[in-house]
């Protein structure tokens, strides 16, 4: 792994804190991610399954985990299974970890070759009266094939039909909302490898560099500093590209005179990042881009003062819209008349901001979490409003990564530049440098 090790007493706390919610008689199991096919005989990279990593911090495939905190014996409480390696496979493939290595990341003392699960599985389970089954229940994830998690309960239902079977997933989406403070520092590293490839970029941009020449050197600061990678795949969109909230295509040459629209994150130890700056192309903000700019940077930091504890992101999001209604009007985009009317303010607010303020950050970009559930402290949320102007050729986005304390909202991003004039000034610093060098 690239990443320091990080401290077990991290997944030791998280199975803890996971056991103390489980009924009694319970045994509850989390298998690891698939390995993903991508043509012929390739796979896509491999991520871990973020609720097993979060109980773990095992990456390797084919690990399952078992917890069975009430089993009369210790050493059956908690149980970690990883595939048991050979000279060929290791041959082919690389190392793999051996139980002494699991055990010094996890922390778990039990941990045993695949080949006794079914056996060991089985003796747990008929001694208990509850199964925990793990999946994924993010509310916008539409899924097209099970999992290795969705597979596992299908056999265990037909093996177990008389058993009682509960869901994990609202035990560990509770507790994955609330950070801790190793989870805290893992995701600042993330922020600060993050700074340092914006910082790349506005020393690199200029007029005629393609989308994907910056995407190539936001990822070349991402790996040099240890990150696992992207986030999540990164939007470079210039000119009426930014326009497309979603946009991947990254394929574009940056034109003289347009603003370029970069959302990116970099992934440290499994935890993410997630920033959008606005820059111009050419170092200079025109007088209407400044001005539209500066309104969705005076919303993003009306709306960063609402991430307290007790608010939530509905409320939130409905403040923000009105917010935008307001800027809206003073940058000439909806009448004071069309204000006024709800459903007409309505149709041109969505007409240019159509999407939420904030979502939960943490071992996925879009974290798990609810929307109506009430800020508390350790919670961490993205704050990005935004402007999409097809008619004028640009979009603008401001995100930063914010963590909710009992002082208020601490911005996580505070050293990423974000005001106009810091922005044109280092933008302005690199041409001058270029220019000296040049002579």
């Amino acid at each position: 792994m690239r990443y320091l090790k990080i401290n077990s007493d991290l997944f030791l706390n998280n199975r803890k804190r996971f056991s103390a919610k489980m009924k009694e008689k319970s045994v509850a199991i989390f298998n690891a991610n698939d390995e993903m096919p991508r043509s012929g005989d390739q796979y896509f990279p491999y991520r871990q399954n973020a609720d097993l990593f979060y109980l773990s911090g095992i990456e390797q495939e084919k690990s399952v985990l078992i917890l069975t905190p009430a089993h009369p014996d210790p050493k059956f409480r908690e149980i970690l299974f990883i595939r048991e390696s050979n000279k060929q496979l290791e041959t082919w493939f690389g190392h793999k970890l051996t139980k002494e290595e699991a055990s010094d990341i996890s922390g778990i003392k039990n941990v045993m070759y695949l080949g006794r699960m079914e056996a060991v599985l089985r003796d747990l389970i008929i001694s208990m009266e509850n199964i925990y089954v793990n999946a994924n229940e993010y509310p916008k994830v539409e899924k097209e094939f099970d999992s290795r998690d969705d597979r596992s309960t299908k056999l265990l239902k037909d093996k177990y039909p008389a058993h009682t079977f509960l869901r994990a997933a609202p035990i560990i989406t509770d507790l994955r909302t609330i950070k801790s403070e190793i989870e805290i520092e893992l995701i600042q590293k993330s922020c600060d490898i993050t700074e340092m490839a914006f910082r790349r970029v506005l020393d690199f941009m200029k007029p005629g560099v393609k989308e994907y020449e910056v995407q190539a050197e936001i990822e070349h600061e991402f790996t040099r500093n240890g990150a696992n990678g992207n986030a999540y795949y990164p939007i470079i969109a210039s000119g009426l590209n930014a326009c497309v909230l979603h946009y991947i295509e990254n394929d574009k040459a940056c034109k003289d005179g347009d603003l370029v629209l970069m959302d990116f994150g970099a992934e440290y130890a499994n935890y993410a990042a997630d920033l959008t700056r606005t820059i111009p192309v050419n170092g200079k903000f025109s007088k209407r881009q400044k001005e539209c700019y500066k309104a969705i940077l005076s919303v993003q930091k009306k709306a960063i003062k609402m991430l307290v504890i007790g608010n939530t992101i509905d409320k939130v999001n409905t403040a923000v819209n009105e917010l935008m209604k307001e800027e809206l009007v003073k940058l000439g985009l909806m009448a004071k008349t069309e204000k006024e009317d709800p459903k007409k303010a309505k149709g041109i607010l969505f007409e240019y901001y159509m999407h939420g303020t904030s979502h939960y950050l943490g071992l996925d970009v879009h974290d798990v979490g609810y929307k109506h559930e009430p800020f508390k402290e350790g919670m961490i949320f993205t704050c990005e409003p935004g402007l999409y102007n097809q008619k004028e050729g640009f979009g603008i986005r401001i995100e930063n990564d914010i963590l909710v304390t009992k002082d208020g909202p601490v911005d996580l991003m505070k050293n990423i530049p974000v005001e106009v004039e810091e922005i044109e000034a280092l933008m302005a610093k690199k041409h001058l440098n270029n220019c000296i060098t040049e002579k």
